[in-house]
């Protein structure tokens, strides 16, 4: 990408994936942009979680009724989780790392979906969050945010048309 305009204008949601494994120079780099994100007070309470154990992505795609299917033929996700006890705004915190990622990815040619967990449902019973902090034994104090589904891209999705962008929603000096 030539610029970072660029970057946000082809970055889409991608939820198919080539089987061809991401190298690990590239996960580092990912990761590296994540770290990297800004965190209230420089906190720093995110923590990722990289799996790319097929058996395992398999049981995140289900961490949901619906919308995180394309986790099961990813070949890695990272979920982004935060340790509540060291901010109030872990979750701005979780979010703008995921984000880092989301872009960092897009950089450098891999696509990602992400995949809500927090406030989401496995069942009656229990939340996402649970189903997903057991599933890879994140403490009880950490809340997932996220998990997102990555890899090459095995469809083409198009660049954001920006003649078609909600220019309505933006304000000057009020409402």
């Amino acid at each position: 990408m030539n610029s970072f305009h660029d970057l946000v204008k082809h970055r889409r949601s991608i939820r198919k994936y080539l089987p061809q494994v991401v190298e690990a120079e590239k996960i580092e780099q990912i990761l590296q942009c994540a770290l990297m994100s800004p965190a209230s007070k420089r906190t720093n309470g995110w923590e990722f979680i990289v799996v790319d154990n097929k058996e395992l992505l398999g049981k995140l795609s289900a961490c949901r009724e619906h919308g995180s299917g394309f986790i099961a033929n990813a070949p890695l996700a990272i979920v982004v989780t935060c340790d509540t006890l060291k901010s109030d705004v872990w979750f701005e915190d979780a979010s703008i790392a995921a984000t880092f990622i989301q872009l960092a990815a897009c950089d450098l040619g891999i696509g990602s979906c992400w995949a809500q967990v927090y406030n989401r449902s496995y069942n009656e019973q229990e939340t996402s969050g649970m189903y997903v902090r057991e599933l890879l034994e994140v403490p009880e104090h950490y809340e997932v945010l996220c998990i997102i589904g990555m890899g090459y891209p095995d469809e083409e999705r198009k660049p954001y048309d920006e003649e078609k962008l909600s220019y309505e929603k933006i304000h000057h000096n009020t409402f």
